[in-house]
């Protein structure tokens, strides 16, 4: 696979599974990971390895992968695209101080790192909402004794 396609790479057959089960197992270890080249072994970055193990996962599951590259700096269309929201939600976020960016010149941009940061920290967030929601016993404290809730 070269870095600047992307092109799904289908499962292998039978007999490269047992290689794969094998390469699954090697990367699941704390140990460090080695590649043997002619000029001797080269350590596997944790990045490298963390994409290869997913990769070998899905590959071993009979799945096929497709790994593509992507940009760092995000414009907000594709920002908010990244995110699910419309680019004026977005733009309010970033005026909000809830999302860092720069603003070079008359264009806005996001660091992809914010973006996913922005959104972990959503999903937590909206976790621990629905989990105290939950735990409430009486979520509508005003609501009538006959268990009917008036809406007008």
């Amino acid at each position: 696979m070269a870095a600047s396609t992307t092109h799904p790479v289908l499962p292998t057959n039978d007999e490269d599974s047992t290689q794969l089960v094998a390469l699954k197992k090697a990367l699941a270890t704390h140990h460090a990971v080695e590649l043997s080249t002619p000029d001797g072994p080269v350590p596997l970055p944790s990045s490298v390895r963390s994409v290869l193990a997913d990769v070998v996962d899905v590959l071993a599951r009979g799945q096929a992968v497709t790994v593509a590259p992507e940009k760092t700096k995000l414009t907000t269309q594709e920002a908010a695209d990244r995110l699910g929201i419309s680019r004026p939600t977005l733009v309010r976020l970033l005026e909000q101080q809830k999302i860092p960016y720069t603003q070079p010149g008359r264009h806005r941009r996001v660091e992809l790192a914010d973006v996913l940061a922005f959104q972990e920290a959503e999903h937590e967030r909206r976790s621990r909402i629905l989990d105290e929601m939950a735990r409430d016993d009486n979520p509508d404290p005003e609501s009538a004794s006959d268990g009917f809730i008036e809406t007008r």
